[in-house]
């Protein structure tokens, strides 16, 4: 099997033994990379929005949160099930799984799955990944994967602030945040009070009124972000 485009994945599987054998699969199938293998369903969901990946490997039965309760987290990627037991399957087609696998898998199998997932991947349209605005040092293509935060600038509040993955500022000009939100894709920004947009990449944990980021301050603390009254509805619905 030789795949069109490379392909990564991430895999879960609380049993150490399958979880080695699946990785020994896939690093046998060209153009497959596996970016990281999961042992336990909370390090999953604490990391994966770090990680670059098209889709992931995900077993069924596990301790505290079962292989249904990450997909649903990861519902916008595609998903494999792999599982030993059979009873699972219509509850897996149900969330709109790729495949479902039946352990013990074999290599052959496997590939049938990648070319369920290759299938899918290439039937999505193509993302846009950037975008052109104007800033205070003329126009500039900004890529949404390097935006952490967006603030209203403290001069002008027609102006945002812009803070990036790699410690830098851009200034946009004249641009709302109505205007703002329509461009970035809605997924992976959320408008958390009136002064300020953020990624969903750098949630960290989150209260009722208090949103605390990956992200770390001149005092190296964590980044605290205010949790305004009238968006916090539509934040704890994006992320429960």
């Amino acid at each position: 099997m030789q795949i069109e485009k490379k392909l990564k994945c991430i895999l879960l599987d609380d049993e150490m033994p399958s979880l080695r054998f699946l990785k020994m699969l896939c690093e046998q199938i060209p153009g497959l990379e596996v970016v990281k293998a999961f042992n336990e369903p909370v390090t999953l969901l604490q990391e994966y929005k770090e990680l670059s990946f098209d889709f992931c490997i995900l077993d069924i039965e596990m301790p505290e949160f079962n292989g249904f309760d990450v997909a649903k987290v990861l519902k916008e990627y595609p998903i494999v099930f792999s599982t030993a037991y059979m009873q699972y399957a219509s509850d897996a087609f149900d969330i709109n799984a790729v495949d479902y696998m039946r352990k013990p898998i074999s290599l052959q199998r496997l590939q049938q799955a990648i070319m369920k997932v290759e299938q899918v991947l290439n039937s999505q349209p193509e993302t846009i990944s950037f975008a052109q605005f104007n800033t205070n040092k003329g126009k500039a293509i900004l890529y949404f994967g390097q935006i952490n935060y967006i603030q209203i600038a403290e001069v002008d509040s027609r102006d945002k602030k812009v803070y990036l993955s790699d410690g830098s500022l851009v200034l946009l000009k004249n641009i709302s945040f109505d205007k703002l939100l329509a461009i970035l894709p809605a997924p992976d920004f959320i408008r958390i009070n009136k002064k300020e947009i953020i990624a969903a990449k750098i949630v960290k944990f989150f209260s009722a009124d208090e949103v605390t980021s990956n992200l770390l301050d001149e005092q190296n603390q964590p980044l605290l972000f205010n949790l305004g009254e009238s968006y916090k509805k539509v934040f704890h619905d994006k992320f429960s």
